[in-house]
């Protein structure tokens, strides 16, 4: 890490350091053939209109932290990395759109989403992975369909009906009161969805049927809440998002002038391959991050 998280005029860069290594490590370590970015923007999304509250409980975050976003963009548009956002929806409607454009643009391409929220495994297929940086950017894992089913006992698939009962107090959402996570598994275990389990749900008998029946509204909506969409209105170019061999120039001088001497020994190690070279060369699928 730097000695200082701040410039010599006192910009604070930690969250930007931190961005920015991470990016470094994905580069070098994964080196994909396709990569992008999104953000959330400011403002409401859709699903603040679907339930006022949604989020309501979630702190701010601190105004040093949003205060960093435009040099972090900065350092993607330096790295000729493009950027999706769409206002009115978050950043990972943007990441599953993408992850479903690339999907139906060919199956030989293997899309990993880079991010530290695990909503996003719903979005995986045999195809889609998460990658979620641990160790302070230092390491990372890899989620695929098995390592969703070793940790909740679920399929990607059901993790949006998991949220519509047992809730998700982060986001605000709800889920069906006194329903916790154990009840929510054993019963998407035995029904597989929300919707069939309500079917059925004269076979259930007594406090949980209470329950359930009670909570029938917040289920069906929490589970909505919790559905990335994946079809955001966005035109989506894999060309576009080819992987460059980056201004190293450029970079430096941009990491100087932020601090960041103990990233310099990371440039340069990146060489970008075309999709086809990189097959050729280790026999691999290539990849969207």
């Amino acid at each position: 890490m730097p000695q200082t998280f701040r410039t010599p005029d006192g910009e604070l860069t930690n969250a930007v350091y931190g961005f920015t290594s991470m990016l470094l490590n994905i580069l070098n370590n994964e080196k994909p053939d396709y990569i992008a970015c999104s953000f959330d923007l400011k403002g409401k999304t859709f699903r603040h209109e679907q339930y006022e509250d949604y989020k309501a409980t979630r702190p701010k975050g601190p105004d040093e932290l949003y205060s960093q976003f435009p040099r972090i963009k900065e350092i993607v548009r330096a790295f000729q990395i493009p950027i999706y956002e769409v206002q009115g929806y978050e950043a990972d409607d943007v990441l599953g759109t993408l992850a479903r454009k690339a999907e139906a643009h060919t199956k030989d391409l293997m899309t990993y989403i880079v991010t530290g929220d695990m909503d996003t495994t719903q979005l995986i297929t045999d195809t889609v992975r998460v990658l979620t940086p641990i160790k302070g950017f230092s390491d990372s894992l890899i989620y695929d369909r098995n390592k969703v089913l070793d940790k909740y006992g679920l399929t990607p698939e059901q993790i949006t009906d998991m949220k519509g009962l047992q809730g998700d107090n982060s986001d605000n959402i709800k889920g069906v009161r006194g329903i916790g996570p154990k009840t929510a598994k054993a019963l998407l275990q035995k029904y597989g969805t929300i919707e069939n389990l309500y079917e059925h749900l004269d076979e259930i008998t007594g406090s949980t049927h209470t329950k359930l029946a009670e909570g029938r509204d917040s289920a069906f909506q929490s589970k909505e809440l919790a559905t990335i969409i994946t079809d955001v209105p966005i035109t989506f170019d894999l060309n576009a998002c080819t992987t460059h061999e980056y201004d190293t120039d450029k970079i430096f001088a941009l990491f100087d002038q932020l601090q960041f001497k103990s990233l310099y020994r990371k440039l340069g190690v990146f060489n970008t391959h075309s999709a086809a070279q990189k097959i050729e060369a280790d026999n691999t699928q290539p990849s969207l991050f």
